[in-house]
Parts: C-alpha cells; sequence; structure tokens
C-alpha cells in the first residue's frame, strides 16, 4: 500500500493549516527524511519530511487553502507499487466525478464541500468517506469533532441532521450548542481539558457580531477592499474574544523611576567585551531597558511566589520557575516567544537570546515549544511612544506586564520638585489566580528591582 502523507498537528491550538509550498512535484522520487513541503500556520513556518521513499503522487493538499490537520495531501508510491492514473491510493477504484471532484460551489448554509476524495455508493445507500471512516448521506454531512459527536450523543442529536460551519462543513461545539438550544435542550457539561481547541467558546458563540453582510452594509459600495485573514489574523481574533470573555481581567498600574536603572545600563554596556563577527568585531552584548524589565519580572514571580501560577477548573498551577513571553509584533500581528528560566540568567544571555527570538519569530521560524506555555508575559509599547495602556492576558499565564514609556517627569521628594525619568506599567491579572492584594505585591516586588537595579544583578 502507498503510505499516507497527511497535514500533521504541529501546534496545540491548530485545527487547519496551509501548505505554503511543495517542495516537490508531481510525480518526483523522494527519498524518507527529505523536506516535502512547508506548513504555514498562525505563528511559525515549519518544513515536513517525507514519511517514505519512493514516487510522490496524488498530491491533493493546495498551496494556499485551509487544510483540516490530519487530512491526506499526496500518497508516496515505493518502487515496486504500480500506479494507475485516476485511482485512489486507499482502494485502487475509478474516481467518481461527482464524488472525487472539488466543487466550487458551497453548499447550503456556506460551506464548502471537503477535497477529499471518496467512493460514489450505490443509489440510496450513504456515501463511506475512505479518508476518515466516516458515513454521512453526503460528502459534507457527518464530519465533526469528536467534542461534537459526543455532545450531540448525550443530547440525543444525530450529527448528520446538524448544519456544521467548521472548516469545510466540519460539525464544531458551537454548531451542537446551536442545535440544542433550537430544540429547547440542555447542553452536557464537560472537563475544560476536552474543550477542542478548534471550537469557539460558549461565550464568544453566545455574542453573535455582526455578520459580514450587516457590516458591509454600513459602507458605500466601492469605497472599500476586502483583505481575507490569515491563520494568524483568524487565531489572535479567536484567543482574544476567549480571553476577554472567560478571564476576570483587573489592572494595577503604578509609576517606576528609571534614572538608576539607565545608568546602571549605560555602565554594562560600556564594558562590553569584544567579540569577532563575521562584520568585524562588535560588543558581546547589548542590554535595552526591556532586558531588565525581562529581568525584573522574572525576579518579582519568583520573590512573590504565590503570583507564578495559572489557573485550571481543578487546581492552581503553581510554577517552580519564571518562564517570561515577551511579546514581538511580526507582520500580520504578534507573537510571544518565550525566555526560560529568566529569573536564573544573566542580563547578557537574556538580551542575546531575545534578539534571536525576536529576529526568527518576523521570519516565522520559531519551534513551537520556543512560543508555547509561559507563566508571564511582558508587553512594551514604550518605543512608540506610548505613556500606559492595559494589555490582554494570554492564557495559561495569570498576569501579563504592560510597559509604558520612559520620560522625564515633575515628581515630588520630600516636598520638593524635582525631575525624573519615569516610566508608568499596568499589570492585568487573572482574578482568578491573583487575588488584588497578591497583584499589588508582585507589581511592588517588580517597582523595587526597576527602582534598585543593581538587585537584578545578584
Amino acid at each position: 500500500m502507498p503510505t499516507e502523507v497527511i497535514l500533521p498537528k504541529v501546534d496545540m491550538d491548530m485545527a487547519t493549516g496551509q501548505i505554503s509550498r511543495w517542495f516537490a512535484e508531481e510525480g518526483a522520487h523522494v527519498k524518507k527524511g527529505d523536506v516535502l513541503f512547508e506548513i504555514e500556520t498562525d505563528k511559525a513556518a515549519m518544513e515536513i519530511d517525507a514519511p517514505a521513499s519512493g514516487t510522490l503522487r496524488d498530491v491533493t493538499g493546495k498551496e494556499r487553502v485551509d487544510i483540516p490537520v490530519g487530512e491526506p495531501v499526496a500518497w508516496i508510491y515505493a518502487d515496486d507499487e504500480v500506479y494507475e492514473s485516476g485511482t485512489t491510493p486507499q482502494n485502487g477504484a475509478p474516481i467518481s466525478p461527482q464524488a472525487g471532484e472539488m466543487s466550487a460551489k458551497p453548499t447550503e448554509g456556506g460551506a464548502v464541500p471537503p477535497t477529499s476524495r471518496s467512493v460514489a455508493p450505490p443509489s440510496g445507500l450513504p456515501a463511506i468517506s475512505p479518508t476518515r471512516g466516516e458515513i454521512s448521506q453526503s460528502p459534507t454531512v457527518g464530519r465533526a469533532t469528536p467534542l461534537a459527536r459526543r455532545l450531540a450523543r448525550e443530547a440525543g442529536l444525530k450529527i448528520a441532521e446538524i448544519q456544521g460551519s467548521g472548516p469545510r462543513g466540519r460539525v464544531v461545539r458551537a454548531d451542537v450548542e446551536a442545535a440544542v438550544a433550537a430544540k429547547g435542550a440542555a447542553v452536557p457539561a464537560q472537563p475544560a481539558a476536552e474543550i477542542s481547541a478548534a471550537a469557539p467558546s460558549a461565550p464568544a458563540a453566545a455574542l453573535k457580531p455582526m455578520s459580514d453582510d450587516q457590516v458591509l452594509k454600513l459602507f458605500a459600495e466601492g469605497s472599500y477592499e476586502l483583505v481575507p485573514h490569515d491563520n494568524m489574523r483568524k487565531t489572535i481574533a479567536r484567543r482574544l474574544v476567549e480571553a476577554k470573555s472567560t478571564i476576570p481581567h483587573f489592572y494595577l498600574t503604578l509609576d517606576c523611576e528609571l534614572d538608576a536603572l539607565l545608568a546602571l545600563r549605560t555602565q554594562l554596556n560600556a564594558a562590553a567585551p569584544m567579540r569577532k563577527t563575521d562584520k568585524g568585531e562588535a560588543p558581546a552584548y547589548k542590554l535595552s531597558v526591556n532586558d531588565m524589565v525581562i529581568k525584573a519580572m522574572a525576579m518579582a514571580l519568583v520573590a512573590v511566589p504565590d503570583a507564578n501560577a495559572s489557573w485550571t477548573e481543578s487546581a492552581m498551577v503553581k510554577h517552580k520557575h519564571a518562564d517570561v513571553g515577551v511579546a514581538v509584533s511580526i507582520p500580520g500581528g504578534l507573537i510571544t516567544p518565550i525566555i526560560r528560566h529568566a529569573d536564573e540568567k544573566t542580563l547578557s544571555v537574556i538580551s542575546n537570546e531575545m534578539k534571536d527570538l525576536a529576529g526568527r519569530a518576523r521570519s516565522r521560524k520559531l519551534k513551537p515549544e520556543e512560543y508555547q506555555g509561559g507563566t508571564t508575559a511582558v508587553s512594551n509599547l514604550g518605543m512608540f511612544g506610548v505613556k500606559d495602556f492595559a494589555a490582554v492576558i494570554n492564557p495559561p499565564h495569570a498576569t501579563i506586564l504592560a510597559v509604558g514609556a520612559g520620560e522625564e517627569r515633575a515628581v515630588v521628594k520630600k516636598g520638593e520638585i524635582r525631575i525624573a525619568t519615569v516610566m508608568s506599567v499596568t499589570l492585568s491579572t487573572d482574578h482568578r489566580a491573583v487575588d488584588g492584594a497578591l497583584g499589588a505585591e508582585l507589581l511592588g516586588a517588580f517597582k523595587r528591582l526597576i527602582e534598585n537595579p543593581m538587585g537584578v544583578l545578584v
């Protein structure tokens, strides 16, 4: 049997992906381990190797098209296997134009039929999808996430009777909830860990935002252009809605004086040893204020360990290390690469590691383990002159620190007015995991380290 090449899941939030480019063409001979194609997820571009050696056939995965995770995109025939054009690798039967070809017309409700090949059944019998083993009355009916199937079963509903809104008409949790609500039944409860990443959360589904048509009717025809969302923008939108809908945010703001930190930074950069590079000699490091903010935030979490936590429905996750995510703006959105064990690293290591992560983030070359997880995050808009703002918490974090610009302000000390460089910071906190007093304690520890920066060197 030929080896099936599927679209793998390379990100924990990934429900669909896009092939940004193929490195091998139809009919090409490939070796196991050769780079076969590149997947573009919402956060990175990852190269996928060939799972076997042989000839690449039946390439169904098109470039720049959303493909569900696990969907076959091609098959590899061994050298001793016979290939007949117009047959499916699974069963060797000729492809039915009605069942195997992609329809250009959407089905009722706007869902586009899947491109998976299936065998045309005898009249009156349901179709069987060879790639999924699912029975349905048509190519678009019966496709559902495991969670949606379970909820439908517990509610006494048939998946085949539910209109899907997911990729290629797939039925997701929100569709089952809508069908249950229409019948006046109750949706069975389920643990949070079982919620499918591909399905929108209940609060997000209940918001019922304006439809595309409703929005476009508000503007004169010809006064705008439509730019389709890419995977990154879709994921950012979904996660922000989920975060603001499900996490009880509260905010704490205070001012930090930066003069001592700026003076120390100047001394440390001046003392940096020189090293040889491709372009000649250069300092071994060049510290930024953000590097020192990362270190101070990590040390503050160590000093206030109860705030170094993540919320789950069953238990509080108390972290043993401070892993600090840092928001990096990239074309089309943002990503948060993580400085692991930032509390244990020197400023020079943090600085060089951050430069490397930021560079690879902008070229979408980060590995999933380099941007997933973390125990807190820092978002700095000071370089844009923003005085203060409140950031949205990125689960599983319980906190995120929003950093504003350092600017000269008049401050009062012992009844006297003097000029100081002041930076406003706002801590966004998940009230389920970190209460007000605990959040204030964490922010106070951060302020002490910023205003007495020799502490970050200990």
